[in-house]
């Protein structure tokens, strides 16, 4: 079984990872359920923006990039902050590994801040938000919904179901047709998209 690392902070956007994590845990659409592993800077519980108290499984410093197969960035008020650098730190290891990391939303900042994004295609909530970070990556800046260049997955705040899309797509994990119809349904764009997702 592989293995999601979800890093989780106070006021960790829970809504902008949901799509993703019920599908890679479930394996509904895809078939292969994945093991989701919950990430803390300390083993004190953490409170999402959505209110939701969560403990973490492990702490930062016992994880290894050789342990997982992905690892997960949401948003929070902290990585506008300048906070979390422990995590972007994180992901550039798992990137120096070969290891996948899908950011969304303030995360995007993180990692432009570390100076992650400055050699890699990527995109967020507009390039004027991460104008603010310092980075030198804006002419990497891509205005799309979500944006995958080799193990980096970026996505804005309003894009889950994109941001789900691409993840599930670096991973290999449906084939286009079934994420077509994964997107679909969510966007009500095509009934028809049921069959194509639970066959």
């Amino acid at each position: 079984m592989r293995t999601v690392y979800v890093a989780v902070y106070e006021t960790w956007a829970d809504w902008e990872v949901g799509h993703l994590l019920v599908e890679l845990r479930t394996g509904r659409f895809t078939g292969e359920q994945w093991r989701v592993v919950t990430v803390g800077e300390s083993a004190e519980p953490v409170v999402s923006m959505g209110g939701v108290r969560i403990v973490p499984d492990v702490v930062l410093a016992e994880v290894e990039p050789e342990g997982g197969d992905l690892l997960v960035l949401a948003g929070s008020a902290q990585w506008d902050e300048g906070g979390h650098a422990a995590f972007a730190e994180l992901a550039r290891r798992f990137l120096h590994a070969g290891v996948p990391v899908a950011a969304i939303c303030g995360a995007t900042s993180g990692l432009a801040r570390a100076g992650i994004l400055d050699d890699r295609r990527h995109t967020s909530a507009a390039r004027e938000y991460l104008e603010f970070s310092g980075y030198k990556g804006g002419d990497k800046y891509v205005d799309e919904r979500a944006v995958v260049d080799g193990d980096l997955i970026t996505a804005g705040p309003d894009s889950p179901v994109q941001f789900a899309r691409a993840v599930l797509q670096r991973l290999g994990l449906a084939s286009e047709a079934k994420l077509d119809a994964y997107e679909g349904v969510f966007h009500r764009a095509d009934p028809a998209a049921y069959p194509v997702l639970v066959g």
